[in-house]
């Protein structure tokens, strides 16, 4: 049965963010608010998770987890960034965007692309995405809620409790946060691709 936090979405209470992030490092696997639509998350080497949440949205090794990250020095750890694709990644976070950039050595090989060597980042502009990730030191590795057969992520902390509580570990809840997945701009190449339109305005990347 999942644990259920009750969020503040402007002003989270600290004893319930320490709680959840206590979790994650203990290997749980979360439901948690961004400023696009809700997401899965783990900690970044468990392994469980990664399974769980290739298991909850039917996902091959193909996919592209994202690391969502606090701030773009952190981003900085886990994806190598030069100086063209600095100016448009800074310029666009946080906000509602995936990049998918070239991992380094940070990041564990499970995680990267099995041929690009590739790894998905984003620093997410939500408050309470912003507080946990904060209170855990390190990014979360995520994917969006998006259940197989279903055009749209679920919206509701309560929804995702009553139809996940036996896979999941906890559920946060801030109220609702949108539907709209983010932008994703693959930068590997070089010149950036929009692989997926979303929430973020793509004008600086076309």
């Amino acid at each position: 049965m999942a644990k259920y936090y009750d969020v503040h979405p402007v002003n989270p209470q600290p004893r319930a963010i320490t709680q959840v992030a206590d979790g994650v490092r203990e290997g749980a696997l979360i439901a948690y608010p961004t400023d696009s639509c809700y997401a899965l998350g783990c900690r970044l080497g468990s392994r469980d998770g990664i399974d769980r949440i290739r298991a909850i949205r039917h996902l091959d090794d193909r996919h592209h987890f994202t690391l969502v990250c606090q701030d773009f020095a952190q981003l900085g750890r886990f994806a190598r960034v030069d100086n063209d694709v600095f100016r448009a990644v800074k310029a666009s976070t946080p906000g509602s965007y995936t990049f998918i950039l070239p991992a380094t050595r940070e990041v564990p090989r499970m995680l990267q692309h099995p041929k690009k060597k590739t790894v998905g980042v984003r620093i997410p502009d939500h408050v309470v995405a912003q507080a946990l990730l904060a209170e855990l030191g390190e990014p979360l590795l995520s994917s969006t809620l998006l259940l197989p057969g279903e055009e749209e992520p679920m919206t509701q902390g309560w929804e995702i409790k009553d139809r996940l509580d036996h896979v999941l570990d906890a559920v946060v809840d801030s109220g609702d946060c949108g539907t709209e997945l983010t932008t994703v701009v693959d930068f590997s190449g070089g010149e950036p691709e929009i692989v997926r339109r979303g929430a973020g305005d793509t004008s600086r990347f076309e």
